[in-house]
């Protein structure tokens, strides 16, 4: 299974200049916790990820910290260094990048660098377990023909 088959294709997007109390009123609107930042580029059109801005950075680095949030752009808060993953790639692949990052979503990319979508271990988790259903049901149904078969 590859990640482009399995990740969430609406990506809630902003620019690093947006201004930061705009940004979480976005994570609000959409119940959700993680931001693609991107380029700047036309409505519409496919952007470049450059970074990700979370709930948590704004709690840590706001919020604990008693700082005005009207005062900060998303650039002074979202993590620069951006680990993607391609579409292409197994799921498998996804999964160590996570783990070696200590991760729990990665923006999906592809072979042009352009956003694709995002991929989060909900995501993986709900795959998996859709398999896992598959696996349940090829057991059940191998011991339903069993009982027909060989019924005295």
């Amino acid at each position: 299974m590859n990640v482009e088959k399995i990740c969430t294709r609406k990506v809630v997007t902003v620019e690093e200049s947006d201004d930061l109390p705009a940004a979480a009123e976005l994570m609000r609107e959409n119940h959700i916790g993680y931001l693609v930042v991107v380029q700047p580029g036309a409505p519409g059109a496919a952007v470049k990820p450059i970074g990700v801005l979370t709930d948590r950075d704004i709690v840590v680095s706001v919020v604990s910290k008693q700082t005005d949030p009207r005062q900060l752009r998303v650039g002074d808060l979202m993590t620069r260094t951006l680990i993607v993953v391609e579409a292409g790639l197994p799921v498998t692949s996804a999964l160590v990048k996570m783990r070696k990052h200590g991760i729990r979503r990665l923006p999906v990319v592809g072979s042009d660098g352009l956003l694709v979508g995002v991929l989060s271990l909900d995501d993986i988790l709900e795959a998996f377990a859709a398999e896992l259903q598959d696996v349940v049901g090829a057991i059940r149904t191998e011991r339903l023909v069993e009982s027909v078969v060989l019924r005295p």
